[in-house]
């Protein structure tokens, strides 16, 4: 299925108010960002008044199993496949899939009740079509990526521990040594946390800036001594452009800000997940 008709489709999707992306990928790819909204998570994990309904993606965030299962069963329903979930950590490992096999293998796991056996990685790589990505989020950046041909794609969780650390680095590395060219990348930036509401301090700051010291154009002042407000998306698109990606899309949503429509760790601690999804289809 086309991005095109992926959008047409909209919320018969069964995932209500899925975002689908914006961006220069190639047709034969396919992208959504879910929402809280769609599924059969209540409380912390519900809507925004703590209502049956969220669509609650992670299995490590306290919700019940059998409410993570139901939301992901519809999810692998709606789009035809059951995502590939990864133990996200932080870090900047990235798993590959590049067969059929092992694509088999990584999607297993994830039809059953949630367990301890996701492959333990903060994005995932693959040019197998069919092999559905995913990467959970509730304000950390959901990175997608695409090359020019529409045949390797790419997903990378990009908190500010794995964007400072290089995860975006490693995930075009993936990508090329699946075959993918560099110069022909494409990228779309998910909701996240926006700059207004992302208080870090110094040495968050400090990182970034001797690594990059553009990074400080990335960086507002705060209210309070030591204290700065850090734009996400922005010091992702500094590292992209360095490694040549320069056709960027997104981070217009802001999930703190956007209670009704996203979860947000910041805002709420105890919360669900939202889930980024990339794949192709067969040409």
């Amino acid at each position: 299925m086309t991005l095109r008709r992926l959008a047409a489709r909209g919320t018969s999707f069964g995932i209500e108010n899925a975002l689908v992306p914006r961006w220069d990928a190639p047709a034969r790819v396919c992208a959504l960002s879910t929402t809280r909204r769609g599924g059969v998570s209540a409380g912390p994990w519900g809507l925004v008044d703590g209502s049956r309904g969220g669509c609650n993606l992670g299995a490590r965030c306290g919700d019940d199993p059998a409410a993570v299962q139901t939301n992901r069963a519809r999810l692998a329903r709606s789009i035809g496949a059951m995502p590939t979930w990864l133990d996200q950590v932080h870090g900047t490992d990235v798993h590959v899939i590049a067969d059929q096999a092992h694509a088999a293998i990584g999607a297993s796991n994830a039809t059953s009740t949630p367990t301890l056996d996701a492959p333990r990685a903060d994005a995932a790589a693959t040019n197998v079509a069919g092999v559905v990505l995913a990467v959970l989020t509730a304000d950390c950046l959901p990175v997608l990526f695409a090359d020019s041909s529409g045949e390797v794609v790419a997903a990378a969780h990009a908190g500010w521990r794995g964007l400072a650390a290089g995860v975006l680095e490693r995930t075009v590395q993936a990508m090329r040594a699946l075959g993918a060219h560099g110069s022909g990348l494409c990228a779309w930036l998910g909701p996240s946390i926006g700059r207004e509401a992302f208080e870090v301090g110094d040495e968050v700051r400090e990182r970034f800036c001797d690594i990059d010291p553009r990074a400080a154009c990335a960086f507002t002042a705060g209210e309070r001594e030591g204290k700065w407000l850090a734009d996400l998306p922005a010091l992702a698109r500094l590292r992209l452009g360095e490694l040549g990606v320069h056709r960027v899309a997104g981070a217009d949503r802001c999930t703190v800000r956007e209670a009704a429509d996203f979860y947000s760790y910041r805002r709420d601690g105890r919360c669900g997940r939202m889930a980024t999804l990339v794949w192709t289809t067969s040409r």
